[in-house]
């Protein structure tokens, strides 16, 4: 399979998980400002979901951009990533409708983590498969905001049941970590 089929199977998947989250949103009864109350907090779980989806298409865009080559390695790995993030619609509307609560917390969390976990692992292969020399192994050098996201997610879910937002804020800083395009490969590209 050629890496720019994988990106499209990504993209279409992607933009499929986005659609389920907007499709959840349930239009209100009335039609005052007031009947939109209830949405309070679904409304900002979608918001969040959807930066965090945005953010794994961006930096998934950049990766493939660097690599010449997949594997069924790859592509494993690459549905492996896809199914975590495939969960994201679920937790958001668990965590919207339970206005952040914290079991809902705990497993947004999880998803988040499992996510960022996928996501490492697919790195790891596609540096493995391009070579230890190669640009994208050069790039990615420093693993830094990939560990830092993992023990926050992890900090965060700890946290969750006691002070879910904590958890939250954990999440939100971990978002603004990677909310500007990883910028380590574009530079090695250019």
């Amino acid at each position: 399979m050629s890496k720019e089929r994988l990106q499209a199977f990504s993209d279409g998947v992607l933009a499929i998980i986005i659609t389920i989250m907007v499709l959840q949103f349930k239009t209100p009864e009335g039609a005052t400002f007031n009947n939109l109350k209830p949405m309070l907090y679904i409304f900002p779980s979608y918001v969040f979901s959807f930066i965090f989806v945005g953010i794994y298409w961006n930096n998934h865009h950049h990766l493939f951009q660097a690599i010449e080559k997949v594997n069924g390695k790859i592509m494993w790995a690459n549905l492996f990533l896809l199914f975590w993030i495939s969960l994201l619609p679920f937790a958001t509307s668990w965590i919207g409708e339970h206005n952040f609560a914290e079991n809902p917390v705990a497993l947004y969390g999880f998803v988040l983590l499992m996510c960022g976990v996928a996501f490492n692992i697919l790195e790891h292969l596609c540096i493995g498969n391009e070579g230890k020399d190669s640009t994208l192994a050069n790039a990615l050098s420093s693993r830094l905001k990939e560990k830092l996201s993992i023990a926050i997610y992890i900090a965060g879910i700890g946290f969750s049941f006691v002070y879910p937002i904590v958890s939250v804020i954990l999440y939100v800083v971990s978002a603004l970590m990677w909310i500007i395009p990883d910028l380590r490969i574009e530079e090695k590209l250019n």
